[in-house]
């Protein structure tokens, strides 16, 4: 299928993770485009010749300074930003916390790495990046895991 002018349409890629510690989730406060601080989980897009787990522990660590075991398939999420109409598919994990390095820097935009209860997650609703942040924290903590085996890259 074509887009306008004869260019493919495709969306932006993206990987997220929920890691949960002691009832917490880990959080990253960043500042989005237009200054404003928001709320999101460890989160960013998918780089060439990386696999989507490979993306997932890479921006986790990149954010947050903390390294972690992917340990499900949450789902895949589909969203188009209302602002931009930028179309975004969302691959989300559970993960668990294994060590954190406090000297890391954390990438560029991202004020700080938190951990959250899921009610004070979801109290600041209106500072989400995107309603993906909370469909993925509630379909992680409803029980939606897959296996990681469910996603294939094929050399």
């Amino acid at each position: 299928m074509t887009y306008r002018e004869g260019r493919y349409w495709q969306p932006d890629v993206t990987v997220a993770t929920v890691v949960v510690r002691d009832g917490r989730l880990l959080c990253v406060e960043e500042r989005a485009r237009d200054g404003a601080l928001v709320l999101n989980q460890p989160a960013g897009h998918l780089e060439p010749d990386e696999s989507l787990a490979e993306a997932a522990l890479r921006e986790t660590r990149e954010e947050t300074g903390w390294d972690v075991r992917l340990t499900a398939f949450v789902g895949a999420y589909q969203w188009t930003a209302p602002e931009t109409q930028r179309q975004y598919l969302r691959f989300a994990f559970a993960a668990e916390p294994l060590r954190h390095d406090p000297t890391r820097p954390l990438d560029t935009g991202i004020v700080r790495a938190l951990w959250l209860t899921p009610a004070d997650l979801l109290a600041a609703r209106e500072r989400h990046r995107s309603p993906l942040v909370w469909q993925a924290v509630a379909d992680c903590l409803g029980g939606r895991r897959q296996p990681l085996s469910l996603l294939r890259q094929v050399p």
